[in-house]
Formats: C-alpha cells, structure tokens, sequence
C-alpha cells in the first residue's frame, strides 16, 4: 500500500478547495469528483479527476483552476487526467456538499441513492429517474413536479415546488 507524502496531502488539500466551475457553492472534494493527486517527480504533479456526467464540459475549466491552484503553490508542471471508471455517483457528493447545495437552493439527491438504483439494475445503465419526491430546498414540501429534465447543466433537473411554487434545481441521482 503506498502512503500520500504530506506534500501529496496538501496539495490534495488546495486541489480539494477549488470550486465546482456550475456549482460554486461546493468544492471539487464535496462534489466527490477529484480522485487523487500524486506527485511525480520535483514540481511534477498528476491529478485524477472523474465528472459528474462524461460530457461533461466543466472539465477543462476544473483543469485551468486545478493548475493555476498548484503551480500557485510550486508545481511547474501539472497534468491533470479524467478517469471514468469507476463512474462518479452521486453518492460520491459529501455531507458538507449536500448541505451546501440545499443551502443555496439546489435540492440534493438522497444519499445512497447511486448504490441502491446499481444493485437494483445489476449495474447497467438506466434512464435518470424524474418521478421522485424530491424535497424543496426553500420550504421542505416535497410536493414538487418536474418542469424539464434539464436545467442549467446537464447533472442538473428543473422542479417547482407546489407549496410555495418557487422554482429550483435539483441535482439529478446517479
């Protein structure tokens, strides 16, 4: 088993603050999507990263930030890789990002929801379920309906609540 050195660990640390480019209002680690850091040699660093969805367009910018971040603190030279295997799930969001997303009015997806929808399908892909009773991140009623499968970004749907009838995303589970 290798150990991270405690340079790995800080720079997983700075790399684990840069926010999310969609969703600021959570870092890279509360999103669940930076995988691991390595440092490869003086001023060489590799970073894993695996996106919420595979298309997702937000990578290259993660990549900029991941970069400038490092070589901030010292690494001339960064690369920064997608992994996709394993998928990311939402499962891989954290407590403290779930928090901050319905804080800032993004209904979260249901912790554990990811594994249960995988054991339940045998792993294969299926369609994202849009029937839920999803939560409202402004007044907790989950008399909500769905106003389109898509939102701002691709990870995201667009839901009203009926109670208070204010819009607000929800971040799709996976």
């Amino acid at each position: 088993m290798v150990t991270a050195s405690a340079l790995e660990e800080e720079l997983l640390r700075l790399v684990g603050e840069v926010p999310d480019p969609e969703l600021p209002v959570i870092s890279l680690a509360e999103l669940g999507v930076l995988r691991g850091i390595e440092v490869t040699g003086p001023g060489r660093v590799r970073v894993e990263l695996t996106p919420t969805w595979t298309g997702c367009p937000a990578l290259d910018t993660m990549a900029t930030d991941i970069t400038r971040v490092l070589t901030e603190h010292g690494m001339s030279e960064v690369s920064v890789r997608t992994v996709l295997a394993p998928a990311w799930t939402t499962d891989a969001i954290s407590p403290e990002g779930r928090r901050k997303l319905a804080e800032h009015g993004v209904a979260p997806p249901r912790p554990g929801a990811g594994a249960a929808r995988k054991a339940a399908t045998g792993g294969r892909p299926q369609p994202v379920a849009v029937d839920l009773a999803v939560r409202c991140p402004h007044c907790g009623s989950t008399d909500t309906v769905l106003l389109s499968r898509f939102s701002s970004t691709a990870c995201k749907a667009l839901r009203r609540c009926e109670s208070c009838r204010e819009p607000f995303d929800h971040f799709k589970e996976v």
